[in-house]
């Protein structure tokens, strides 16, 4: 075995097993030091070798710093050239390349996005998660129709596109391929099995579990008090005559002598009366173009109250869990949601900057008081976030809180891809 370096991983990471299947087939050794998500791939040593932060992450013993689970699984078939995981010619490697890419784009996308929405990383929609499905079936019968005639996908020996795809659906007959589905597959499902089963592979792969029923969405349960049962209805009693006054017994244990406790007041509402009314400002940002003479901006400035407002700049922690655009602006939508408590309290304006699997979440938020997290804190994953109090009168803030205004906010050379706002 020859060792070629360390890899940066999880065990349960998709493009861990691809890694390492690719590695054993391929009589490579790699050492796998013990790592910590969302903590080492933090620290500066390891964002100079990786400056995106990303995991899987391959540092090799000649110097080569990789990323990305399929591009490291490709390097290390191109070290073993008579393992053939790349095919024997040129046409062969494009075919493995064609797979490799359509169990990453097809089947693993299809069944990521679903499972994003059911664990709750990004709000659930109904939508998309019927459209996931729709793709991910097709993709399934496309694959079940070219495996008809084939026992590899390339060629009569094992390739990288079998190890990449056999994952891919490893993957899904744990989560969202049930059995009813699973029962349109025979030839899906044979290919699964001699790939993981391989001897050089079955230690890195184990045995899938296989979910009779596709995992369904689960409303998250409403924090409400439970009301006391009601009394039964008594009967009617019949009308008794008004009785004398010497008569009526005064019963004072019917009687309720103690008051029901106030509510307690929010803190933010103690706070001294603003002359800055947020739902005029809410309205003026709805109605009027944002920059430009008469613009929501020019409004903001001229009835801004600094004292009792405040301006903070907003920074999702974990961009390096970002993959489509439409994605990261589900997951400011679900944090937007999640602060409905504080909707008296607070304007919001964010959005997603960059490309496809390389942006970030940033913005703006007005709001209440001095203190963001008085406001915030209402939401669970409010600390999935930074939070830094602009000041206005500093030109390089100002200009952050103008562009998220306007949806015209460039950071690090990411360029403004799609937003929401929280008003």
């Amino acid at each position: 075995m020859v060792l070629v370096g360390k890899l940066y991983a999880t065990p349960q990471m998709r493009q861990t097993l691809v890694i390492k299947a690719t590695a054993s087939v391929a009589c490579l050794e790699l050492e796998e030091p013990e790592y910590k998500h969302f903590e080492d791939n933090k620290k500066p040593e390891f964002l100079a070798k990786f400056p995106h932060g990303k995991i899987p992450a391959l540092e090799c013993s000649n110097g080569l710093n990789l990323t990305e689970g399929a591009a490291i699984a490709r390097y290390l078939a191109s070290l073993a050239p008579n393992a053939g995981l790349l095919g024997g010619t040129p046409e062969d490697a494009a075919q493995v390349d064609q797979y490799v890419h359509f169990a990453e784009s097809e089947i693993f996308s299809s069944t990521e996005s679903t499972w994003l929405m059911l664990n709750g990383y990004v709000p659930y929609h109904k939508g998309l998660h019927t459209f996931s499905t729709e793709r991910l079936v097709r993709a399934l019968n496309t694959l079940e129709g070219i495996l008809l005639t084939r026992t590899y996908l390339v060629g009569e020996r094992l390739t990288l596109a079998d190890i990449t795809v056999a994952s891919a659906i490893f993957q899904s007959v744990s989560f969202n391929i049930d059995a009813p589905l699973r029962a349109t597959l025979p030839n899906t499902l044979r290919h699964l099995d001699l790939i993981i089963n391989q001897p050089k592979i079955k230690e890195v792969f184990g045995q899938p579990t296989f979910v009779e029923k596709a995992v369904q969405y689960t409303p998250p349960a409403k924090d409400k008090k439970e009301k006391e049962p009601k009394p039964p209805a008594a009967a009617p009693a019949p009308k008794k005559e008004k009785p004398k006054k010497e008569d009526v017994v005064d019963d004072d244990d019917d009687v309720n002598l103690v008051p029901e406790e106030p509510k307690p007041k929010n803190p933010l509402d103690l706070l001294p009366k603003s002359a800055f009314n947020l739902e005029d400002w809410k309205r003026a940002y709805s109605n009027k173009d944002t920059r430009g003479p008469g613009g929501s901006l020019e409004w903001f400035y001229e009835h801004f109250d600094r004292e009792g407002f405040s301006v903070y700049r907003v920074d999702f922690k974990y961009n390096e869990e970002l993959t489509l655009i439409f994605m990261s602006s589900n997951q400011i939508g679900g944090f937007f949601n999640r602060l409905e408590a504080s909707r008296k309290y607070l304007f919001g304006s964010m959005g997603v900057l960059g490309e496809p699997n390389n942006s970030i979440i940033s913005g703006v938020l007005v709001l209440r008081g001095q203190d963001a997290k008085a406001v915030v804190e209402c939401a669970p994953d409010y600390e999935s976030y930074e939070y830094r109090k602009l000041d206005l009168e500093n030109a390089e803030d100002k200009s952050f809180f103008e562009g998220a205004l306007a949806w015209d906010l460039e950071v690090d050379g990411k360029k403004f891809k799609d937003g929401k706002n929280f008003k």
